[in-house]
């Protein structure tokens, strides 16, 4: 069978790759911990399961328009506003199935062959594949867990050429949790306006970022510059709805309407009751997610109180999201050369799952989630723990 050359270069997700091997073990009779799906481990909150049950009961499960529900789009829009201080008008907002179609969309819309899109490294590991299922190339620019995995712009400005058409920025990071400040933001975003390049910030972690660390956005930059900023963002960490698939794209309403003509040959509208759920998430009671945040923010401290001690790992404090990316390369030589096989032996040796660092462009790392239970976060790193200290000698 013939398959299209553009799939070549595109991999299947370590990610769920690694989660499905620790599945399979589990199947076995394994007692596997996973510490790699990027998953929120608490259930959606009861207001909005509500919503999407009334929405069954009332019979809402015909197509809706394109681009959602008009009262879902302009609750996304009042929400920004309400965190942001920053108004966004129904017709700059669109819907879609996830943050990643809606990262997946917005490749397709804005990119031509050849061009070139600048991603900070480490990276989330979705972003290459979809610049390139767009005929576009992927420039990374990276910083090491000995930068705080936070690039500059004195580092872009070494990868800029006169191809370049985007800049990716993911804060808070996934995998590292990093959080760039409003005026490290800033400054890349007006570096980036400077070159013409479109920014798209991608800030789906944007409610998980830990006092004393504050919350930042793009936003004010689509206000003035709606023609070259995109914010990229949904509901599946904030609101623990990973499997509900929302998220949504806002910008300049030109290119909404091309985004919906895409998603219309696409998938066209998202799930019906998704909508709704979605609906009572945005406009309904955020003490939920308070609860959530606090409880990530006592995982992070939990698992940098241990990692913090191990001598032959590195690993910046992250400000946001849930995850710590922790360098271990001083453990590689031995049994493990890299860290797809550190992943490989942490599960058959201590039966816990991490995701190797070089799905997100650092193969000197791996990511932990600690979107897990307190009790369980402290066994499985002490498993690893234990697991490392004997690689590293």
């Amino acid at each position: 069978m013939r398959f299209a050359q553009r799939l070549n270069s595109i991999k299947p997700s370590l990610t769920l790759a690694v989660n499905a091997k620790a599945m399979e073990l589990k199947a076995q009779g394994v007692k596997v911990t996973s510490l790699a799906i990027g998953e929120p481990d608490f259930p959606t909150p009861q207001h909005i399961k509500d919503a999407a049950k009334a929405a069954i009961d009332a019979d809402f499960t015909k197509y809706t328009a394109v681009p959602g529900i008009p009262e879902l789009r302009t609750a996304v829009g009042a929400y920004m506003e309400r965190e942001f201080g920053v108004a966004v008008p129904m017709e700059s907002v669109i819907v879609s199935v996830g943050g990643k179609h809606a990262g997946y969309n917005l490749m397709q819309a804005l990119l031509d062959p050849g061009d070139e899109v600048l991603i900070p490294s480490p990276y989330w590991l979705s972003y290459p594949p979809m610049v390139e299922l767009a005929d576009g190339v992927a420039v990374t620019v990276h910083a090491g867990a000995d930068k705080g995995f936070k690039i500059t712009t004195a580092m872009l400005e070494e990868k800029v050429t006169p191809r370049t058409r985007m800049l990716i920025i993911n804060s808070p990071s996934n995998p590292t949790g990093a959080v760039y400040t409003q005026a490290e933001l800033d400054a890349q975003v007006e570096w980036a306006l400077g070159k013409g390049l479109v920014v798209v910030s991608d800030e789906i972690y944007e409610q998980l970022v830990f006092p004393p660390m504050e919350r930042t956005s793009a936003l004010k930059w689509f206000r003035d510059r709606p023609e070259q900023v995109v914010i990229l963002n949904g509901l599946s960490k904030t609101f623990a709805m990973t499997g509900w698939r929302v998220g949504y794209t806002i910008g300049h309403p030109d290119l909404v309407k091309k985004l919906s003509t895409l998603q219309g040959q696409s998938t066209s509208n998202i799930c019906s009751i998704a909508q709704k759920a979605a609906l009572a998430a945005l406009t309904g009671p955020m003490d939920c997610v308070g609860v959530m945040r606090d409880a990530f923010a006592r995982r992070r401290d939990i698992a940098m109180d241990r990692i913090s001690k191990w001598p032959w790992a590195v690993c910046p404090k992250p400000d946001g999201a849930f995850y710590v990316f922790v360098d271990v390369h001083a453990c590689y030589g031995g049994k493990v050369k890299d860290s797809v096989e550190i992943c490989s032996h942490l599960l058959e040796d201590a039966q816990v799952a991490l995701t190797p660092g070089v799905a997100f462009g650092d193969d000197n790392c791996v990511r932990i989630s600690y979107a897990v239970g307190d009790e369980v976060l402290k066994d499985a790193l002490e498993k690893v723990e234990k697991s490392l200290k004997a690689l590293a000698g």
